[in-house]
């Protein structure tokens, strides 16, 4: 990854039945605060989250899985590409934390979700299915320059931000995920508060893929109120 040139097209793109295979992550850091009366030093949970032109919403980095690499090599490779970030997949969060318990393998990804493209989200054929894998990745180095620099802006944000930011519903998903697996987190609370929170849809999102049936028209994918 010496050169700064993305991978483009879908030659070498994994497919499992008609469903395309995509990897990302939720790149993160713990940066230290001071907070309280007494001026302790804390330690503050960010996510890393990129932006499209003419869009205010974020998505985490992701893209096509490769027959060359396998699903953790594709989410460090759409990590540099779109969000010019390298690090280290399943880091143990006790470590962090100082709690004996939690740990993500670094082959062992937040979870799977099955979702449609956007650009086939109103079609009834099988065409535009994917099913994407996500993972933790504890971020060790931020570059000044990335392959997709002119398409993606980053920003750090906080959990609460990033839940109401998101794009996709299957995002917040993973998002959730990501949390849980934090033990003892204050951010678990967080999540419960804007759970509870009213929703209100937004326009031009990917649809969650469903069950059964046609690739049709769904319901729009629901954001957070302010």
């Amino acid at each position: 990854m010496s050169c700064l040139t993305a991978r483009t097209g879908r030659q070498r793109q994994r497919y499992e039945g008609h469903l395309r295979l995509v990897s990302g992550c939720i790149p993160y850091k713990f940066e230290k605060s001071v907070g309280g009366s007494n001026c302790s030093t804390e330690k503050d949970l960010l996510v890393l989250m990129i932006s499209s032109p003419s869009r205010d919403d974020l998505v985490f980095p992701k893209g096509g899985w490769e027959d060359d690499e396998t699903m953790s090599e594709a989410a460090c490779r759409e990590a540099w590409e779109e969000a010019g970030v390298k690090g280290v997949l399943g880091v143990g969060f006790s470590a962090l934390l100082g709690n004996r318990h939690g740990h993500l393998c670094a082959e062992t990804p937040l979870g799977d979700w099955e979702f449609r493209s956007k650009s086939k989200q109103n079609s009834c054929s099988l065409q535009g299915g994917c099913r994407g894998f996500m993972f933790a990745m504890e971020v060790t180095e931020e570059l000044d320059s990335w392959p997709e620099q002119a398409n993606y802006g980053r920003k750090w944000l906080t959990i609460e931000e990033a839940y109401r930011a998101c794009r996709y519903d299957w995002m917040r998903e993973a998002l959730k995920k990501f949390v849980t697996a934090l033990p003892e987190s204050r951010e678990n609370d967080t999540i419960k508060e804007l759970e509870e929170r009213p929703l209100r849809p937004i326009s031009e999102v990917e649809h969650q893929m469903p069950s059964q049936g046609c690739f049709g028209s769904h319901p729009s994918i629901q954001q957070l109120a302010a």
